[in-house]
């Protein structure tokens, strides 16, 4: 299927409207929506929360009469099933549209094709396909969730130069500097679940939370913490729910915990630690699209290990701290370099005096 330079433009502008429910939609996906009719823009929308209507409905609404004979460019698929709100490919229908050009078709079972062919019954010309890229990395956590069941898992760390993450001593407050560490806030707005662990509870205490950006929800608080040790005075229990995921059973805390109006599950793996694909299957069923860990080199390095690592997001301070510091990860020794994780970098750039790198494993 060829498209136009037209055809381009448009789902761009698609796109960029997709992109405004970025912090907001979870768990459903980002999805932005055009009509254009005679060459013109004559209704625009985008999936804002949640339970409230869907893209192509705002533009629907925009447009009124001017959508008969539109084409309209969405992000994803329009759905073809009853879910919070009725579906959006008999919307399009019912409106008079002439053509549906969709990004990508929806990984969704319950969709994949269906809003497609349901539209093409109608007698309304559809494609799919264009910048199906772009729309892919926009709902990469969606798609994860929905094709391997399992969120898309972030790892963020902030380190010097050599790789260290903070003193022997525990202190790390701030390696980097405050624009990185803003620009690391955008990133936990996005997730719908922020990642850690016991270690990093005990020797930051940290609140784990959205701040310096606008934000309207915030995410879910998971810790790892296989014997229940943390302490009901952490900060990360404050304000708002968060998870503790066990290993060992503990009927007295888990009891306090809970009455604080905290979640406590218990997931053990054969080694009696926390079993970390189960919680990303678990959270995947609690409709988490993307996790964003922050956590120490032993969580950091178990999450390696286990392959459960899709993305690194790093900040490199310009900063030497010394080899007795620690370190990212915890990984094992290799005796040869045929054993090295290699990865690819998506994206380069300096943010404040810090350098970001964004990478995936090959």
């Amino acid at each position: 299927m060829s498209f136009s330079a037209v055809d381009h433009g448009m789902m761009a502008r698609a796109l960029q409207l997709a992109e405004r429910g970025l912090w907001t939609t979870s768990p459903n996906p980002h999805v932005g929506c055009l009509l254009v009719r005679d060459g013109w823009i004559v209704g625009e929308g985008w999936h804002e929360k949640a339970g409230e209507p869907h893209a192509e409905v705002h533009a629907l609404r925009a447009a009124g009469p001017k959508a008969r004979g539109a084409t309209a460019y969405v992000t994803l698929e329009p759905c073809s099933h009853h879910g919070r709100t009725p579906p959006c490919a008999e919307a399009l229908i019912a409106a008079g549209v002439s053509r549906v050009v969709a990004a990508m078709a929806d990984p969704n079972p319950l969709v994949a094709g269906k809003g497609l062919a349901m539209l093409q019954a109608a007698g309304i010309e559809t494609s799919s396909g264009l910048l199906e890229n772009e729309a892919r990395e926009l709902n990469i956590g969606f798609i994860s969730r929905m094709t391997r069941g399992r969120p898309w898992l972030r790892l963020k760390a902030a380190a010097s130069l050599d790789g260290k993450t903070a003193l022997n001593n525990g202190a790390s407050q701030w390696i980097t500097g405050p624009e990185a560490r803003r620009d690391g806030q955008r990133f936990r707005a996005r997730a719908c679940a922020i990642l850690t662990g016991i270690g990093t509870v005990r020797d930051d205490d940290p609140l784990l939370n959205v701040r310096e950006v606008e934000t309207s929800r915030q995410p879910l608080r998971v810790v790892v913490d296989s014997k229940l040790e943390i302490p009901l005075t952490a900060r990360i229990l404050q304000g708002g729910t968060t998870l503790i995921v066990g290993a060992v059973e503990n009927p007295e805390k888990m009891a306090l915990l809970r009455s604080t109006g905290n979640l406590v599950e218990i997931l053990p793996n054969m080694s009696g630690k926390v079993d970390l694909k189960a919680l990303l299957e678990l959270l995947a069923a609690r409709g988490i699209n993307e996790v964003h860990a922050e956590a120490g080199f032993k969580l950091n390095g178990s999450l390696l290990r286990e392959g459960l690592v899709d993305e690194l997001l790093l900040y490199l301070a310009p900063c030497l701290i010394g080899h007795d510091a620690s370190g990212l990860f915890n990984l094992p020794e290799l005796t040869t370099l045929d054993g090295k994780k290699a990865l690819q970098i998506r994206d380069l750039r300096q943010i404040g005096e810090d350098i970001r790198l964004i990478a995936r494993f090959r």
